[in-house]
């Protein structure tokens, strides 16, 4: 017993350095990309062009000071977030109670196409969208990306509530119906509240790669509905790339992201967690 324990202590101690190297592997390219980027957006124009990378350089704001001097990048982000809000609010309205009938009723296929739709590249539906709304009058509006956006938002969250669905014991259903309410009010009153860490998962996660999306507001939005993409893009000229304002917007326009991630990952966790058990 007393040669097991050391043995015992060295595997749990040599597991342990295992994890945290491949962990470190895993999170250095990741930091790395968010070092540069800080980085970069606080050189000055003669440090990004200088002949060698400088580590060590005097930091400055000007490149945050011509993001929002030569861009309305207020107005920018109150688009996504317009946006952003109003597409996860739909799927969220449209995509629960199809995810729980998907589950409910056990059909993959329609789950399958769901996921097909997620995975689909979006310039595949970039052009008709283009056209249909054109005849509508509808291109540089509020709803025309909202729409278009759902085609984000929508599979995301149906598919990732799929898996919350199914994990829900049929007891639960059933003790609803003995109590004499109706499918509606069993799902109103009784599976959502049950899922409501898997819904803020869900509509956190869809959100955020609504407010990361670009190839939509490009083409289908117009100067007063642009989204924050689009006012990194525009520092992209064909005779000349701004790294310092590019990183700049990018910095600006990650940190609501993160600042969301940070305080919801208990929510995402746990509700990643719940839907990824099965059986």
């Amino acid at each position: 017993m007393t040669t097991a324990s050391p043995r015992r202590n060295t595997r749990k101690a040599l597991g342990g350095v295992v994890f945290y190297a491949l962990l470190a592997v895993v999170l250095i390219p990741f930091l790395f990309v968010f070092w540069y980027m800080i980085t970069t957006s606080l050189k000055s124009p003669q440090d990004l062009t200088a002949s060698t990378f400088r580590w060590f350089f005097t930091p400055t704001l000007d490149n945050y000071a011509q993001v929002f001097q030569q861009t309305d990048f207020a107005q920018f982000a109150m688009n996504s977030l317009l946006v952003g809000l109003g597409s996860v609010a739909i799927a969220l309205v449209l995509g629960l109670p199809a995810a729980y009938a998907i589950a409910r009723y056990q059909a993959p296929k329609l789950a399958l196409i769901i996921l097909s739709s997620r995975i689909t590249p979006g310039v595949t539906f970039l052009i008709p969208l283009f056209i249909i709304f054109s005849g509508l009058g509808w291109v540089d509006t509020y709803r025309a990306l909202i729409i278009a956006h759902l085609l984000i938002t929508l599979p995301m969250v149906t598919w990732l509530m799929i898996g919350f669905f199914e994990e829900l014991p049929q007891e639960i259903i059933d003790s609803a119906r003995v109590d004499g309410a109706s499918a509606i009010r069993t799902f109103l009153q009784v599976i959502l509240p049950i899922t409501r860490g898997g819904i803020a998962a869900a509509a956190i996660l869809a959100f955020i790669f609504s407010w990361n999306h670009f190839m939509f507001s490009v083409v289908l939005a117009g100067r007063t509905t642009r989204t924050l993409p689009v006012a990194v893009f525009e520092f992209m000229s064909y005779g000349q790339i701004n790294w310092g304002a590019i990183c700049a917007a990018a910095t600006v326009m990650t940190i609501p992201v993160v600042v969301m991630g940070l305080f919801a990952q208990r929510n995402i966790v746990q509700g990643l967690a719940g839907g990824a058990v099965k059986g």
